[in-house]
């Protein structure tokens, strides 16, 4: 991940309502959730649910998929590794230990993949 990118994630989380998909979403795991279901969970109107799930796929951070008549929304967890490993790279000038930052492994997030 660049610079670029990790300012795009960044800025699409600095939303509470995205923040609060997002969480929503890695909370789902792989599977995903449908677009309905985001919105009743976190109380969103259609319309802003899409406006904000389009601004979270465009940073990359969410993978949308079709499901018959639904939209199937998951967290990109692979881009969520890159984003961390980007903020915590040469953390404690390269020797994480001395803050207590290990290096994120997918068993840490619980995704598996």
């Amino acid at each position: 991940m660049d610079q670029t990118e990790a300012v795009a994630a960044l800025g699409a989380l600095a939303q509470d309502s995205r923040l609060a998909i997002f969480r929503l979403l890695v909370q789902a795991g792989p599977p995903g959730l449908p677009a309905g279901q985001i919105g009743e969970r976190l109380g969103l109107a259609p319309a802003t649910l899409s406006f904000h799930l389009k601004t979270l796929r465009a940073a990359g951070l969410v993978e949308q998929r079709r499901d018959g008549r639904s939209l199937i929304y998951a967290a990109d967890f692979a881009r969520m590794q890159a984003l961390l490993g980007y903020l915590t790279e040469h953390c404690c000038q390269d020797d994480p230990g001395v803050c207590g930052l290990a290096a994120p492994t997918n068993e840490d997030c619980g995704c598996g993949g």
